[in-house]
């Protein structure tokens, strides 16, 4: 192995070392801004160790075609030495100002479609349940006034037909069922 391959193994590897410290960093942070049950942490954990090492394995694939030797482990601890020293603060900031804008966005996203879909969908259905409802109580009012109107011609009708009524036997289920609706029409419409 050449001198330049070994420098190029120990920098990917001090550059896995500071992607795995603040991949860390920002799992602590995600975890605990998710308030994530006690139980998900070993599983956080583990999958934060596959990435890592996925990740580590990757790069020492890249740089040496895979060897290992004592000074990737060196290039590591470099990495996270230099990490924890000078990035960790500026990770965590960033972190929880990507999670701020996420927050920010998805309630902008939220706000906006309340307001273009649903807040009119609420409005045309309360219109449409005052049109109704107007409708309703118009036709009511028109069906009294119609009935009020043809109650003289009905009581004519009845006294001109009254001397036929002698010829004419209606059953009794008929008068008891003319009675039930009369007393139906009488309590809905006489208020």
């Amino acid at each position: 192995m050449t001198l330049s391959v070994q420098f190029h193994t120990i920098f990917m590897m001090f550059v896995g070392g500071v992607a795995i410290s603040a991949m860390f960093d920002v799992f602590r942070v995600l975890s605990g801004k998710l308030k994530l049950p006690r139980w998900t942490i070993p599983l956080v954990d583990i999958v934060y160790w596959i990435v890592a090492t996925i990740l580590v394995f990757r790069l020492l694939i890249y740089s040496n075609e895979g060897q290992v030797r004592v000074f990737i482990f060196l290039g590591m601890g470099i990495g996270i030495c230099f990490y924890f020293a000078f990035l960790s603060t500026w990770t965590i900031r960033l972190t929880l100002l990507i999670i701020r804008i996420v927050i920010a966005v998805y309630k902008f996203i939220a706000k906006t479609v309340e307001i273009v879909i649903f807040k009119p969908i609420i409005g045309l259905y309360r219109l449409t349940v005052i049109i109704l409802g107007f409708l309703l109580a118009v036709a009511i009012f028109l069906y009294r006034i119609v009935l009020q109107l043809l109650y003289p011609l009905w009581r004519l009708l009845l006294w001109m037909t009254r001397p036929a009524h002698k010829y004419f036997v209606i059953p009794a289920w008929l008068k008891k069922l003319t009675d039930k609706v009369i007393a139906v029409y009488r309590r809905l419409f006489s208020k």
